[in-house]
């Protein structure tokens, strides 16, 4: 089985110890596109030396990350545009709104300002997005609804939406990013999934945040996508295999890898 792992931040500091064993780990159970989302100019040179020695299996990102938005926010998006003019990525990412760290106003008008401008620059590059929504699921709705030009796709990364809101991103054309909270007992995602057809549906681990059952609490890493897929197996009551198929398929028509 060939998997994806959509969502990883590998170039983070917890991997420092055994960067290149991890990956292996990842590659020996199928997992064998690595999608790196960036954070902020810092994250850059990590993520784009695990590509040089990792090429065709770590895939980058270009983006800034609601969190990590700052005074300088016009500056930082002239860095994300200048990179994407410059050479490819696969994608506009991790962008988008978080209200659980910092709801001041001036804080959030300038992660409003990064969202819609890095949707923009999605636009004008022909790239998909990838989109965190922490505590802020309907407000990230509402930016791509008002953005949407019918050529804008993407994943909102980690879904943890109503399913009223899942049909919502599902009618935009978007996917729903799910990883190891779906193996939570009560986080209540895995019945929300049994719901929702696996065609609008990619895998990620978000390592090394959020590792699913049994390593919940624990450095979270690409190797564990089956286990994933095996939740989502058990709660459609289909094959693992065919979650492989359908999920692969999804991201690789999502980021251009057909």
């Amino acid at each position: 089985m060939n998997w994806i792992d959509t969502h990883a931040h590998l170039y983070s500091r917890e991997f420092d110890k055994d960067r290149p064993e991890m990956i292996d780990r990842a590659i020996r159970q199928g997992v064998n596109r690595l999608l790196l989302p960036n954070i902020d100019e810092e994250s850059i040179p990590g993520m784009l030396q695990l590509e040089a020695d990792y090429p065709e299996v770590c895939l980058p990102m270009m983006g800034l990350h609601p969190c990590y938005v700052g005074e300088n926010v016009e500056a930082q998006l002239t860095i994300v545009q200048n990179w994407l003019e410059k050479r490819k990525f696969w994608a506009v990412g991790e962008i988008g709104l978080d209200f659980y760290w910092d709801k001041s106003e001036p804080h959030l008008e300038r992660q409003y300002r990064a969202f819609r401008g890095q949707i923009g620059l999605a636009l004008e590059h022909g790239l998909p997005i990838a989109i965190h929504s922490r505590e802020a699921t309907r407000a990230c709705i509402d930016v791509v609804k008002a953005l949407h030009n019918g050529q804008l796709t993407g994943v909102f990364h980690c879904f943890s939406g109503t399913r009223e809101e899942a049909q919502e991103i599902i009618d935009m054309g978007f996917y729903l990013g799910i990883g190891g909270v779906v193996t939570f007992k009560k986080a209540g995602l895995d019945v929300l999934m049994a719901d929702i057809d696996l065609q609008h549906v990619v895998l990620e681990t978000d390592a090394p945040y959020l590792a699913p059952v049994p390593y919940r609490g624990k450095r979270n890493e690409s190797a564990y996508i089956p286990l994933v897929a095996q939740q989502l197996a058990d709660v459609k009551n289909l094959k693992i295999e065919e979650v492989a198929a359908i999920t692969t398929g999804n991201a690789r028509k999502l980021f251009k890898m057909l």
